[in-house]
């Protein structure tokens, strides 16, 4: 069949991207869906940091590549073998496939399943196939999902059933920037009432992440960006304190604000600045979470001597170190109770055919989340 999708020929184009335009919407040629595969009529995709830094050349991938990986939509048709699915199902997409049997999945960690990392460097589903052709040859899937299209066939181990009742462009933030911001606040960090908490970087994920520790009854949230916008909208989500990092006192106006520091600080800009910043907030006996993704040749350098003397912990989180089939319907049942006010992360709704334009406003830091609805 033939739908429209936006495919990345080359990275590393030229800001703005409305006039290099890095992304072309093209009619592709899509498969059928294969054993264990399922095909998905995408009605909302997020426009997220992990799709830029593939853009912008911070993250490799191969290309052309059809993007998108945050995301939520409608089952259309199932493959031989994909029994527990029925179309008409809404389903939100999960950027790691877990194959269920590796070592990560069977110890309930299927965020580091080792099938799905290989799959999702090589481009391909789950199975090993490319489902997307252009011009007669294979277009390479991002993250599994390739989710700014459509329609978009996936592997039944990227998707999770969710209450139709939750409107599809609410539902699309819950696969990347929910799952991995709250995630590791509950789950990697395990933040409980009365702690004190910092989040740096306040882009989708990072609110989120605010959010979480809200939720999980932390008693001081520290937002903490470069956008005093962003530190606004902190603030009316229920931020206690923020601080703009521009400021030549951010780590003393954070320790002072918290008497020495914070339990948990979060760094979710995917910056080393940002890093260091998260580290130096730490108490002494705290934790250091990152969720961002830096370029692959950013390397921190620590005071070793603190992690022993100050009993320090440095911890990475990918997708909230969450079990999605359980975590994600735990998300959106705090959401509709109206513990988790997800939908105040939105900045807007686009088309298909204005997602340059929507990069542009991310790279500039001037959107949390833009979602393109189809």
């Amino acid at each position: 069949m033939k739908v429209k999708a936006a495919v990345l020929g080359r990275m590393g184009a030229a800001l703005p991207y409305r006039q290099s335009k890095p992304l072309t919407i093209e009619e592709i040629e899509l498969d059928p869906p294969g054993p264990g595969e399922v095909l998905v009529r995408i009605a909302a995709a997020g426009l997220c940091h992990s799709d830029l830094s593939v853009i912008n050349g911070d993250r490799p991938r191969p290309t052309p590549m059809a993007l998108g990986h945050e995301a939520a939509g409608v089952v259309e048709a199932l493959g031989p073998g994909v029994d527990d699915l029925s179309p008409g199902d809404h389903v939100v997409m999960v950027f790691m496939p877990s194959c269920g049997h590796c070592l990560p999945c069977a110890e309930g960690r299927p965020a580091l399943c080792e099938p799905g990392a290989v799959a999702n460097g090589a481009g391909t589903l789950l199975s090993g196939h490319r489902r997307i052709h252009l011009h007669g040859a294979d277009v390479h899937h991002h993250l599994g999902c390739s989710a700014f299209a459509e329609k978009a066939v996936v592997s039944r181990r990227s998707l999770i059933k969710i209450d139709p009742a939750l409107p599809l462009d609410e539902a699309a933030l819950f696969g990347c920037a929910v799952l991995t911001g709250v995630g590791a606040v509950v789950n990697t960090a395990k933040v409980r009432p009365g702690h004190t908490v910092a989040v740096v970087g306040l882009g989708g994920v990072g609110l989120a992440a605010l959010l979480g520790a809200l939720a999980a009854g932390a008693r001081r949230v520290v937002a903490v960006d470069l956008s005093d916008e962003k530190l606004a909208l902190a603030r009316q989500l229920g931020a206690t304190d923020t601080v703009n990092a521009r400021s030549p006192t951010a780590v003393e106006e954070v320790r002072d604000a918290t008497k020495g520091g914070v339990d948990f600080a979060f760094e979710m800009a995917g910056a080393l600045k940002a890093m260091e910043l998260a580290y130096k907030i730490t108490r002494r006996g705290g934790t250091t979470v990152t969720a961002g993704l830096p370029p692959p040749d950013a390397a921190l350098a620590l005071p070793l001597v603190n992690l022993v003397a100050e009993e320090r912990t440095v911890k990475g989180s990918y997708i909230g170190t969450c079990v999605p089939s359980r975590d994600l319907p735990r998300y959106i049942e705090l959401y509709q109770r109206g513990r988790l006010p997800v939908d105040r992360l939105m900045s807007g709704k686009l088309r298909l055919d204005e997602i340059n334009e929507g990069f542009d406003r991310l790279a500039e830091g001037k959107a949390v989340r833009q979602v393109i609805v189809f």
